[in-house]
């Protein structure tokens, strides 16, 4: 038993295993690698074991029947490579699922970053094309009230500029001659 490779007691059969593709393709070492070729197989180890001991065994009055390998045993250095092997792996798998994962994730966001742009763009556009409408119909009224009467309309538009221009901490000095100070003096004549 022990002139025997793992392989050949393990397996009985050169059957291709179905494995998944992407898994044999990424795992270590072996991708595109054919699995090693069995000479002997369980089967026939099993059966040259049955016919070595049938040998020896009757002389202890003992007719041996059959011979089953119910578990291998490795050694405890094996053993240890053999379940470091296993953990690897399992992390291999692990890290490529986090991978894909994080990938999806990513188109996801990306997905989502381009609905949202285009939310905001066109959202941006309807405020532009309202606003250039209120515009539009803001000039005309000015335009309306700058024929009736263009004294008021300067002046509108320079009380416009005066709040655009200033806050509740903003000090004017204003001269005699200008219509901000002449409009005022006048209101505080017509309060008195």
């Amino acid at each position: 038993m022990t002139a025997q490779l793992l392989v050949e007691v393990v397996r009985d059969s050169n059957r291709i295993l179905s494995l998944d593709l992407e898994e044999l393709e990424d795992s270590e070492g072996q991708a595109g690698e054919a699995l090693e070729e069995i000479q002997s197989g369980r089967k026939r180890i099993t059966r040259m074991m049955l016919e070595k001991v049938q040998e020896t065994v009757p002389q202890f009055g003992i007719e041996l029947v059959d011979i089953q390998i119910k578990r291998i045993n490795y050694v405890d250095e094996v053993r240890k490579k053999v379940f470091d092997r296993m953990v690897s792996e399992r992390q291999r798998i692990s890290e490529k699922y986090k991978s894909e994962g994080e990938g999806e994730a990513a188109d996801i966001m990306g997905q989502k970053q381009k609905e949202l742009e285009r939310i905001q763009s066109e959202a941006y556009k309807e405020a532009e094309q309202l606003k250039g409408t209120a515009d539009a119909e803001a000039i005309q009224i000015y335009a309306e009230a700058h024929g009736q009467d263009p004294e008021f309309f300067a002046f509108i538009q320079t009380l416009e500029t005066y709040r655009q221009t200033t806050n509740d901490r903003t000090k004017l000095i204003l001269t005699t001659d200008s219509d901000l100070y002449r409009y005022l003096k006048s209101s505080e004549v017509l309060r008195r």
